[in-house]
């Protein structure tokens, strides 16, 4: 029985509890076991796209992000969907023009969503402008929409009253929203920063100033997330997010299970069922093992109590670790750690959330790796100039004078709305797609994501085979995957192939050729195991069972023996031309990241410095100047090719 004043609940299972705790790798087929039992339970809300889910299923799933949002409206019908909208950004990591914005926000709601959670990273509120115009529309239309202004949660220092973001500066920016046409309000807390007496004070000042709803998010990454949504209820919070347990805790958002049971008997008690939510999580546990790769067990702990210090979510950490990895410099990590602060302070204090995240991130590593604003994203040059809008404190002069160098839009920073220095870009989508894009959606994912957007285009379309990787796996493999593993772990296999290694000479491998694959024969089965040797211990990277018919068999003895022996090494891809002959000069990737384009062409003359390849690296693009003046003569790589560090992108002839 719900009490007097029931708290409501958003759940994020289908959106943030796997955004934040599996890189977003839920596919909708598992979605949709659990999609009307959620719709039965009584939220108020269901957030199931929106955030990186866009980019993700197209880039990464093979999905179409649009089909994702119809199916599970079919199976939701009762209780509002709900979307997180980056203002301006949309679901991407730059400002998108005006006409993009409407289109993409009319076209979202005709798919079935009904809550759109706006927020800008910058928290400036002249970016919610465009997006809000268009849901009102959709509501003069008809349509059932719910516009949420959401501001994000920071600190200048560890404790309310930093000197940009004070108690009055959440406050006003809520009174704002509502003059606005906001129909309800959310304290967006990305790091899990807020502590509970803070939720206390925070949320009774903003239950005071505004009439409109208040919802309260928070993530679990340095504890406190369940403590701080104590508070907030006790203040007065309308709404809070949750998840299911299974995809809760760590950098998720609080399980809603424990709190069910915490506002029970009192005037909060929410009428959701506790039965009906952990019966959900144990069928949830069902299909986690799919998404098991994606889980940090790196530690112990499953929450992060540094981030009461850093400030850094945990989806953004996790995303410096693996850029660092992939560029040989883990052991900077600190050293990046102790200059963000210092890089966030002087790009004006954004609020560490997508995409400003990702910028200030990937500058401190920049920073760290090539010397200070030595290299400088195109992200970055973009918030100097002020196409992201205002920051909440003025940028530091000198920096933004460096950023803003040569800059191609002018080295003096705007000062009105961001859009409007963005010319109008959905006609030319619409052409750029002719005789691919079949309808609006189409034309949207080309918009928001070109490179990688009409790639999925071309894989949705049969213009290009669907990669394996991109494809789904099945739970029967991943259990035979586990049986595998565990019957050649018995037959003390695995030491047979590290005896085998410790013959083998002592140098250890390079770079790229660290890979060893084995033919592994277990009871008379065959399977292709592969070994990753290091300077340490080997790691075994992946067990694939093979195939009898085609799997080749050891002379067959009198009984049949484990056996492990090196299996013939696999063809090499064609690679790209790496040789540098005299008089040439090589313009070699600094990072990996993909391609997505180049300014030259082969045969172009050049300029030393002049840029002349646009690489995405950690999300952020970066356009590398040529290395010397002189004539293109090689370019190695198509653009959306996929490159490791020190790539051989391009060869300039310099005599």
């Amino acid at each position: 029985m719900a009490g007097k004043n029931p708290i409501r609940f958003t759940d994020t299972t289908l959106r943030d509890g796997h955004q934040s705790s599996l890189a977003t790798r839920m596919r909708t087929e598992d979605m949709l076991g659990l999609a009307e039992r959620l719709d039965n339970a009584g939220f108020w809300a269901i957030e199931v796209w929106g955030g990186a889910t866009f980019d993700v299923t197209h880039r990464f799933l093979g999905e179409d992000p649009w089909e994702r949002l119809r199916t599970l409206k079919k199976f939701i019908k009762k209780t509002p969907l709900m979307m997180l909208l980056r203002g301006q950004n949309l679901v991407g990591y730059r400002h998108y023009p005006d006409d993009v914005v409407d289109a993409f926000v009319k076209y979202t709601a005709d798919c079935g969503m009904n809550v759109f959670r706006v927020f800008d990273a910058l928290n400036d509120i002249r970016n919610f402008e465009a997006s809000f115009k268009a849901l009102q529309d959709c509501k003069k239309q008809g349509l059932d929409v719910h516009i949420q202004a959401a501001v994000c949660y920071s600190l200048t220092q560890r404790r309310m009253g930093g000197e940009v973001f004070t108690k009055e500066y959440y406050v006003d920016f809520a009174k704002r929203s509502e003059a606005m046409g906001a129909d309800s309000f959310c304290l967006k807390d990305m790091a899990g920063m807020v502590s509970p007496y803070d939720a206390f004070e925070l949320i009774s000042a903003l239950k005071a100033a505004v009439k409109i709803p208040v919802e309260f998010h928070t993530h679990y990454t340095s504890g406190q997330g369940s403590m701080s949504y104590l508070k907030a209820i006790e203040a007065g919070v309308d709404i809070i997010d949750t998840a299911l347990s299974p995809f809760a805790l760590r950098t998720s958002q609080p399980a809603i299970e424990p709190i069910l049971v915490t506002v029970e008997g009192t005037e909060r008690e929410s009428a959701i069922d506790l039965a009906t939510m952990i019966g959900l999580g144990q069928d949830l546990e069902k299909v986690a093992p799919k998404y098991r790769d994606f889980l940090d067990t790196s530690k112990m702990s499953i929450i992060d109590t540094g981030v009461l210090l850093h400030q850094i979510p945990g989806g953004m950490y996790s995303n410096l670790v693996s850029q660092l990895k992939q560029a040989d410099a883990l052991d900077r990590i600190l050293e990046v750690m102790e200059d963000l602060p210092r890089t966030r302070k002087e790009l004006g204090y954004p609020p560490l959330v997508t995409p400003t995240s990702q910028i200030v991130g990937i500058q401190a590593v920049q920073n760290v790796l090539f010397g200070r604003y030595k290299m400088i994203t195109g992200e970055v040059k973009g918030m100097a100039y002020g196409l992201y809008g205002r920051t909440p404190a003025p940028m530091d002069k000198e920096v933004q004078k460096i950023c803003l160098k040569g800059y191609e839009r002018g080295e003096e920073p705007i000062s009105c709305r961001a859009a409007d220095e963005i010319e109008p870009e959905l006609e030319k989508a619409r052409e750029a797609t002719k005789g691919l894009a079949k309808n609006i959606g189409d034309v949207l994912i080309y918009a928001i994501y070109p490179t990688t957007g009409l790639r999925y285009l071309k894989w949705k379309y049969g213009v290009e085979p669907v990669p394996e990787e991109v494809k789904p796996i099945e739970l029967d493999r991943i259990k035979m995957q586990d049986d595998v593993y565990n019957r050649i772990k018995q037959k003390n296999l695995f030491a047979k192939v590290q005896e085998y290694l410790d013959r083998l000479e002592k140098t250890p491998p390079a770079k790229g050729e660290g890979l060893r694959t084995f033919n592994v024969f277990v009871d008379g089965d065959y399977y292709e195991v592969e070994v990753e040797c290091t300077s340490g211990a080997p790691v075994i990277s992946a067990v694939t069972p093979m195939a009898a018919a085609t799997a080749p068999r050891p002379a067959a003895p009198p009984k049949p023996t484990p056996a492990a022996a090196p299996a013939p090494p696999k063809p090499a891809a064609p690679a790209a031309k790496e040789e540098v002959a005299a008089g040439e000069v090589a313009l070699r990737a600094p990072m990996p990241g993909m391609i997505i384009s180049y300014s030259v062409a082969l045969g172009d003359k050049v300029e030393a410095g002049s840029p002349v390849c646009i690489l995405e690296a950690m999300k952020m693009q970066n356009n590398l100047p040529s290395p010397a003046t002189g004539t293109v003569k090689a370019i190695n790589y198509e653009p959306g090719a996929s490159v490791a560090k020190d790539a051989v992108l391009l060869i300039i002839a310099t005599s």
